[in-house]
């Protein structure tokens, strides 16, 4: 069996049907992990959803933030972006089942040694605290009240995390660092006003990309990630996995077959069609 992990799809689903030809990819006999962001931008976020959905067992998807956009647009959260492309997503026939397996994903996910999170671990947390809080708010995606928490989801505060914080402002922040973290300082304060375009050159003074801050409790795992499509592909980092090659923006779509080291591990691309255009 093959561990295949697939990074930001973003409605890409020519794209990721050549990719899983390229990768000659077996529901019977491999396992695929795709990192987040299945949707939006890209102009087949419906197919996209169909076709992971059908895989079963043998695929998982994380929960990216525009995963959980269109969670929010479908219960009238949040308004659609100008530049949203889920709107076939919400005119679907079966749309209540897809939205439902939608928030059934994992926030992150440990498999072959890999911890996976679709943007960023805090410095503080130990990779098993970040599946135990991840487990916190995907019993609350899961849950009754999941709608009402979507309501609360939204917001920058609390900035950093406190073993103290207590219901919908502890799952906020756990929310952000999984699903938006780039940069943060080396006490953990979260900034989200850098775009992805300005990359980590433009970072605020005393801010840093997650995986740099010195001393975080991850730095003996590898880390699987997306998110951050000005990063690319990090060869000179075998901790990292950094799987967001800019597909929607006329990229790469990129899966990383894992292998028993480092130096195992296969770069598998597919060149992708322009969906849209960075910074507009």
């Amino acid at each position: 069996m093959s561990l295949y992990m697939i990074g930001d799809v973003q409605g890409c689903d020519s794209a990721l049907a050549r990719l899983l030809d390229e990768i000659a990819f077996s529901p019977s006999r491999d396992r695929l992990v795709l990192l987040g962001d299945l949707v939006n931008r890209g102009p087949e976020s419906l197919a996209v959803i169909r076709r992971v959905r059908a895989l079963g067992a043998s695929a998982e998807a994380l929960l990216g933030n525009h995963d959980l956009h269109l969670l929010a647009v479908a219960e009238g959260v949040r308004q659609p972006h100008r530049l949203d492309t889920v709107t076939d997503v919400l005119a679907a026939p079966e749309r209540e089942a897809l939205l439902d397996w939608l928030r059934q994903r994992p926030l992150a996910l440990r498999e072959q040694g890999v911890l996976m999170v679709h943007a960023g671990v805090l410095p503080r947390w130990t990779a098993d605290q970040v599946l135990a809080l991840a487990g916190e708010v995907q019993d609350v995606l899961r849950g009754p009240d999941w709608s009402a928490f979507l309501h609360q989801m939204y917001g920058n505060q609390p900035d950093r995390w406190d073993d103290a914080l207590a219901g919908p402002a502890r799952w906020r922040v756990i929310v952000n660092a999984l699903t938006r973290l780039r940069l943060c300082t080396a006490d953990g304060r979260m900034e989200f006003d850098t775009k992805d375009s300005q990359g980590a050159d433009g970072a605020p003074p005393d801010f840093m990309p997650w995986f740099d801050v010195p001393g975080r409790a991850t730095a003996e795992d590898t880390v699987a990630f997306g998110h951050w499509s000005t990063l690319g592909w990090l060869p000179d980092r075998p901790d990292l996995i950094s799987l967001d090659t800019g597909c929607v923006w006329g990229g790469c779509l990129s899966a990383v077959r894992l292998g028993a080291t480092p130096s195992e591990r296969e770069l598998i691309q597919v060149h992708c069609d322009q969906a849209q255009v960075p910074g507009r």
